[in-house]
C-alpha cells in the first residue's frame, strides 16, 4: 500500500514529502480497524509541533482526513468521500473554535478573518447555522465575490455573510467598517486564521489583520480565538483586555486527541460535523488531486495553506 510520508529533522527548516510503499499486518488488534481509504484530505504540517512532541520517527504520515470503507461506521450514502475529506478537520477547528472556546449564542456577532480559507468557510456556515450574525474578510477580488454570494443550501436563501470587507488592498478599513456594521459597539467574537504582530510587516506580505486591529473590534465581553500559535501581547494590550473585560484563546483543532477524557466530546464533535456536511450545511471547497500528484499538493499547501487539497484514491461505491 502506498502513503504520503513527511520527513522532519533538527537541520531541515521544511519538511519532505515522499510516497513510500508500506506494508500492513494481516492481524489487527482490538483497536484497530481496516480501512479502505478513498479520498484524503490535507492540512499543512507544523515542524516545530512535531519536534516540541518528540515525535522521533523517520518518515511522519500526514493525510489524516481519511474517508473510506470500514465496518463499524459507515458515511451516508448521498455524501462524497471527497466532501467529508475535505470538510472534516477545518470543522472540527471550527467547532472548537466557536462552540468551545467561543461559546457562541445566536444573535452574537462574529468576525471570520480571510472567510474564503478552508477554515473560514467552516466557520462561516457553522456560525450562520446557529443564528450569529457573520462579518468577514476578503484577500482578492475572487475571495470578496465568492464571499459575497453563498448562499444556504435550502430555506430563505438570504447571504450567510452580512458584509464582506475587502483587504487585499490594505487593512486600513477593516477597525472603521466593522464599527460601521456594530453601531460602534464591536464584534462579540473574533476567529483569525493569521495575524501580525508588528507593524512595520510589509503590505505586500499582509497575511492577516494587526492584533491590535483585533482588540479595537472586540465588543465589551468579547472573546477572541487566534490560531496564530506564537502571538504576544503587550501590557498595554492586556489591559486593553482587561478594560473590555474580553478573552484570548489558542485555537488548535489536535486538542482533542491528546486526552482520553475527551475522546467521547470528539466523536459526538465528528457525527454532527458528518450530518452537517451531508444536509449541505457544511460545505467545502476542496481542490482534487490524483495521488501521483500528492507530493506536489502537499508541498504547495506547505506554502499557502489557506485552501484544501484532497487526494482521491479511487472511484466512489
Amino acid at each position: 500500500m502506498k502513503g504520503l510520508y513527511c520527513r522532519v529533522n533538527e537541520r531541515d527548516v521544511d519538511p519532505q514529502f515522499v510516497i513510500q510503499e508500506m506494508s500492513l499486518p494481516e492481524a489487527l488488534s482490538c483497536h484497530q480497524v481496516r480501512v479502505e481509504v478513498k479520498a484524503c484530505g490535507l492540512s499543512s504540517v507544523d515542524p516545530q509541533l512535531l519536534r516540541e512532541m518528540k515525535i522521533q520517527k523517520e518518515l511522519i504520515s500526514v493525510g489524516r482526513e481519511v474517508v473510506g470503507v470500514v465496518k463499524q461506521v459507515h458515511k451516508p450514502v448521498q455524501l462524497s468521500c471527497v466532501t467529508v475529506a475535505a470538510g472534516l478537520r477545518d470543522a472540527v477547528g471550527a467547532y472548537t473554535a466557536l462552540h468551545t472556546l467561543a461559546h457562541m449564542t445566536a444573535w452574537q456577532s462574529v468576525l471570520v478573518v480571510d472567510g474564503a480559507s478552508s477554515f473560514g468557510l467552516m466557520c462561516i456556515q457553522l456560525a450562520w447555522y446557529h443564528g450569529l450574525k457573520v462579518v468577514t474578510t476578503s484577500h482578492s477580488p475572487q475571495d470578496h465575490t465568492f464571499l459575497e454570494q453563498l448562499r444556504p443550501t435550502v430555506g430563505v436563501q438570504d447571504p450567510l455573510v452580512a458584509r464582506v470587507i475587502p483587504v487585499y488592498k490594505g487593512p486600513s478599513e477593516l477597525v472603521p467598517a466593522i464599527l460601521e456594521e456594530t453601531g460602534g459597539l464591536g464584534v462579540d467574537i473574533v476567529i483569525d486564521s493569521g495575524v501580525r504582530l508588528h507593524e512595520e510587516e510589509e503590505p505586500e506580505l499582509y497575511s492577516g489583520p494587526h492584533k491590535h486591529d483585533l482588540i479595537d473590534v472586540l465588543a465589551v465581553g468579547g472573546r477572541w480565538v487566534t490560531s496564530h500559535p506564537h502571538l504576544q501581547l503587550d501590557p498595554p494590550d492586556c489591559s486593553y483586555l482587561h478594560v473590555k473585560s474580553a478573552s484570548l484563546s489558542f485555537l488548535n483543532p489536535e486538542v482533542w486527541t491528546t486526552s482520553s477524557a475527551q475522546h467521547g466530546r470528539y466523536l459526538h464533535i465528528l457525527k454532527d460535523i458528518v450530518d452537517k456536511l451531508s444536509s449541505g450545511v457544511l460545505r467545502p471547497r476542496p481542490e482534487e488531486f490524483p495521488l501521483y500528484e500528492a507530493t506536489v499538493a502537499m508541498e504547495t499547501l506547505q506554502r499557502h495553506p489557506k485552501k484544501k487539497a484532497v487526494v482521491k484514491f479511487s472511484a466512489e461505491d
